[in-house]
């Protein structure tokens, strides 16, 4: 009577064959292997392997397509599978399997791993540039919108989506940094710069004004912040602070204010808005983050800015530019960092997004004057 093949002791036989060279010894125990009905997606990778280097592109593939079966994000597997659409020439098919198995490659890969992606990379790469240079021919002046959307398609830039921490008001369009045509108040802000930075400069000459961003708050739970919290590297110096006046500073900043009285401040009672001005440190980086309602617009004026001060707000990044304002999401994940030796500060301030209505905001103003009559939820809202 014959006893029943030891099929992993084959297996790993096999493998040690194939990683000989001995492709051919490599199939004929892995087929046997298969052929009963034993082992994972590694050994059909394996097997596909070993009939590709034996001559056999059908074999190899048929291989392939059983590892996917049973493992459909087998980085392996789907570069074979591009790599066979590639000799096709069907180029938009073997985008298609290399997108996923560079999406789907483990961190840790094996070195002949690592370097088929490189080349899966490549490719994909030379093919979007291509495409790219097509499409300028068809559409030469695209929206910005519809440049984002290729972006999008092609795998250059990442879908960010609207993430707040504390209050979601649905409906509203998921944008990374809104359009000057819907913040017109922020060309009055532009010309004001120099006032602004005038009355700043009058500040920083006195030390120990400026205090840490990210506060400790005895009566609610603290994180560490990614290492931001009461780190003096990031900092700010409040004019307006949740909605309440801090008077002495506020006082010193009589042009700013002047600049700012066309913007649709965000006015809760006990949260907004807020006016201040935020110092960043040479070195400093402000790690990516999300705040915490989706009703509000984040806006910036630049009054010191070094070269090497950027701001990334989803898949766009931005280089701050001493008068150019700029409004965005801050529920669509965002960071900035500071890699001059000079300190970079901007002056921030929120504004109500211009799809909600004067009926939505009174409505938005009673429910958080619900919540601080009930008792219950923050105090305040703040990264």
């Amino acid at each position: 009577m014959s006893s029943t093949p030891d099929f992993p002791a084959l297996a790993r036989r096999a493998l040690a064959a194939l990683r000989d060279g001995r492709a051919t010894e490599a199939r004929a125990l892995l087929e046997q292997v298969t052929g009963a009905g034993h082992g994972d997606a590694s050994v059909w990778v394996a097997q596909a392997y070993a009939c590709k280097a034996t001559g056999d592109a059908d074999a190899a593939l048929a291989a392939a397509d059983a590892a996917l079966r049973l493992d459909p994000g087998n980085a392996r597997a789907l570069l074979i599978k591009g790599d066979h659409f590639r000799a096709l020439g069907d180029r938009r098919s073997a985008v298609a399997f290399f997108h996923t198995a560079i999406r789907h490659a483990p961190g840790n890969a094996a070195p002949d791993l690592q370097a088929a992606l490189v080349q899966a990379r490549e490719y994909v790469k030379q093919l979007t540039g291509g495409f790219d240079a097509y499409l300028a021919e068809t559409i030469p002046e695209p929206s910005s919108r519809f440049r984002q959307s290729v972006d999008l398609m092609t795998g250059k830039a990442r879908l960010y989506l609207q993430e707040p921490r504390f209050y979601y008001f649905p409906g509203l369009p998921q944008i990374q940094f809104a359009s000057r045509e819907d913040t017109p108040f922020l060309d009055q802000l532009e010309a004001a710069a120099n006032d602004v930075r005038d009355e700043l400069l009058v500040v920083m000459a006195e030390p120990g004004l400026f205090t840490p961003y990210v506060e400790l708050r005895e009566n609610r739970p603290n994180h560490a912040q990614a290492g931001m919290l009461e780190n003096p590297e990031w900092s700010a110096f409040y004019l307006i602070k949740d909605g309440e006046p801090v008077h002495d500073n506020l006082a010193r900043f009589p042009r700013t204010m002047a600049a700012l009285k066309d913007a649709p401040l965000t006015d809760i009672a006990g949260r907004g808005p807020s006016i201040l001005f935020s110092r960043l440190a040479p070195g400093a980086h402000i790690p990516p983050h999300s705040g915490l309602v989706n009703t509000r617009l984040i806006c910036h004026l630049p009054v010191i800015c070094p070269e090497g001060c950027a701001f990334r707000v989803g898949s766009e990044t931005r280089d701050w530019a001493y008068g150019q304002a700029w409004a965005f999401d801050d529920t669509v994940n965002h960071e900035a960092w500071n890699r001059s030796g000079e300190e970079r500060v901007v002056l921030i301030f929120d504004v109500w997004k211009p799809e909600i209505t004067k009926a939505e905001r009174a409505e938005i103003r009673a429910l958080f004057a619900a919540v601080e009559a009930y008792g219950e939820g923050p105090t305040t809202w703040g990264v």
